[in-house]
């Protein structure tokens, strides 16, 4: 818009110095140059002032869009490190108690940490995908999902942890629950997510349970904990994401 009144005064005040000029030959004052001077000034002056303007306003435009880049770089930085952390505690939990002897180095033991590794690869997957710009969202492979054997698998693999913290971990899960059309990586890591949060924040000699009862056509999923549970002020905000007490 500034650059479009600038060319608008210019081309205006063009205008308006050649009306002068000719006023100036016809009322017999021959070529009044001082008044022409003064007209082209104010004009010229006028133009500058609106260019300059307008850049003012590009650059405060450029900046905040700078600014909200760096914040969306922030931010999802901080979205990787914490889709990275559970896999990798799951990971440094199992090798370490392989290592110092605690657990053998059976099927049952590595099993975890291959499940882990699974995440970590769907996290490349998802950021190459999003690298590429090639999707609206995350692709589910959804397919029947026991959730009795994904809610034992995923405890199996917080063990360590929860041992560690003095915390014991409780299986809930009714006999008639039936299988869900899900994508069973997602579920995992959604299902593990919350219960390093939720063992996290249990006190030594708590529980953490996790639960599935059927409901209808649906499944109700839950994980709760002994723990302080979450202050007042942060219910509003408790779905928004990676918020944290």
């Amino acid at each position: 818009m500034g650059l479009f009144l600038a060319a608008f005064v210019l081309v205006g005040g063009a205008t308006l110095v050649a009306v002068l000029y000719l006023l100036g030959v016809a009322l017999g004052f021959g070529q009044p140059t001082s008044l022409l001077r003064v007209a082209a000034a104010v004009v010229l002056v006028l133009a500058v002032i609106l260019v300059g303007g307008n850049s003012a306003r590009s650059a405060r435009s450029l900046n905040r869009r700078l600014q909200a880049a760096e914040a969306a770089r922030r931010s999802f930085v901080g979205d990787l490190a914490h889709e990275l952390r559970t896999p990798l505690a799951i990971i440094r939990g199992q090798a370490e108690g392989i290592a110092d002897g605690v657990y053998p180095g059976d099927a049952e033991h590595m099993a975890p940490i291959l499940d882990a590794t699974l995440s970590l690869e769907l996290l490349v997957d998802d950021l190459a995908n999003l690298a590429l710009n090639q999707t609206g969202g995350l692709a589910l492979r959804r397919e029947p999902v026991d959730l009795a054997v994904l809610v034992n698998d995923t405890l199996v693999s917080f063990q360590p942890a929860a041992t560690a913290k003095g915390v014991k971990l409780v299986e809930d899960v009714a006999a008639d629950v039936p299988a869900v059309d899900a994508d069973p990586a997602r579920l995992r890591g959604v299902l593990g997510n919350l219960l390093a949060n939720a063992i996290r924040h249990t006190p030594a000699a708590g529980s953490v349970r996790i639960s599935a009862r059927a409901s209808g056509e649906t499944v109700q999923l839950k994980v709760a904990d002994d723990g302080e549970g979450i202050p007042p002020d942060l219910l509003p905000r408790v779905f928004d994401r990676f918020t944290r007490a």
